[in-house]
């Protein structure tokens, strides 16, 4: 048994089955629905269903509204269909069609970069090559059946290498783990990729990155890719955090800067410490681009970080044109 799914305004229809996220059945149908973290929390898969009913698994409730919600929109990352629908949600004009797989990879090496923040290389099978666009995540499968999805920070031509940077979120199973327990040569399972947060290289715009945390992973891969590939669009990275530690691979960024003239990086830190000695930006990641652009409508924007920065930063950033 499995529902049809319509889409407006593209009139293309997919097939759902009952226990499938329509984001999850258009994955798996080649359908390139706008998505993020595909768990409630960032909003870029929101539309409207237009005819029919669906059940909506947990979200965040600071994502859409409830009146939203009884006015027919919805977040299709956690919708599941009951019956056949027509769905209102712009479709990606995207050429690539990279399916999501499940393979065996291997923790090749583990370095802490902060007191918080880990870097992990993970290496795929001799047999296996996974393709992927810079920007896109994987999921971790665990063994009580949870996921947890992490960008990757590489490029998409050293696919064989893939490198993750992971936050210690206090008392999460899986991050205590890494941080506590994992060794090196540990064999993992992933799935991937998934997302549509990778450079549109259609537009010959300048690009704004803003990177919250470890944000800045997917960012990476994107400049490092651009740079493999000899783009030369002025790109302009914002970094924001809390104190001058939490800005790990800066000489990373300040060596972009250095050797390609048309990136410019521009690290802000919020609560400076006095041994910092900062002498840089202060304040908030996003109210720096603020500052510096009376209007961003001449501008390719992509920002990165925590769901509530990002949250904010949008607003902020379609006030000003965007």
């Amino acid at each position: 048994m499995s529902y049809t799914i319509k889409l407006l305004p593209s009139g293309h229809a997919f097939q759902a089955k009952p226990s499938q996220t329509i984001v999850e059945a258009a994955i798996d149908a080649g359908i390139h629905l706008p998505y993020g973290c595909r768990n409630g929390v960032c909003g870029a898969c929101k539309g409207k269903v237009v005819e029919g009913k669906v059940h909506l698994e947990d979200y965040q409730s600071s994502v859409i509204s409830e009146e939203e919600i009884k006015n027919g929109m919805t977040l299709f990352c956690r919708a599941i269909a009951t019956e056949n629908l027509i769905i209102e949600i712009k479709e990606l004009a995207i050429t690539n069609n990279i399916r999501p797989k499940i393979f065996p990879v291997r923790v090749e090496a583990l370095e802490q970069l902060t007191h918080d923040v880990m870097l992990m290389k993970l290496k795929l099978p001799s047999t296996d090559q996974l393709q992927f666009v810079a920007g896109q995540y994987l999921e971790f499968l665990l063994k009580d059946g949870k996921r947890r999805a992490f960008s990757i920070a590489s490029p998409s031509h050293e696919s064989s290498l893939l490198e993750i940077h992971l936050r210690l979120i206090p008392g999460g199973e899986f991050t205590e783990y890494v941080f506590k327990e994992m060794k090196e040569k540990s064999i993992l399972r992933v799935e991937g990729p998934f997302g549509n947060f990778f450079l549109r290289e259609d537009s010959k715009k300048p690009i704004i990155f803003v990177a919250g945390g470890t944000g800045f992973a997917p960012i990476k891969g994107m400049i490092e890719e651009s740079i493999q590939k000899g783009m030369k669009r002025p790109i302009k990275l914002y970094r924001g955090a809390r104190v001058l530690e939490d800005l790990y691979m800066d000489a990373l960024c300040k060596r972009w800067a250095h050797e390609f003239s048309h990136i410019e990086y521009i690290p802000v830190l919020s609560e400076s410490l006095s041994e910092d000695k900062w002498q840089g930006r202060e304040g908030l990641v996003h109210e720096a681009v603020l500052k510096d652009f009376i209007s961003l409508n001449d501008y390719q924007l992509y920002c990165c970080g925590a769901p509530q920065m990002v949250e904010v930063a949008h607003k902020a950033f379609t006030a000003q044109g965007l």
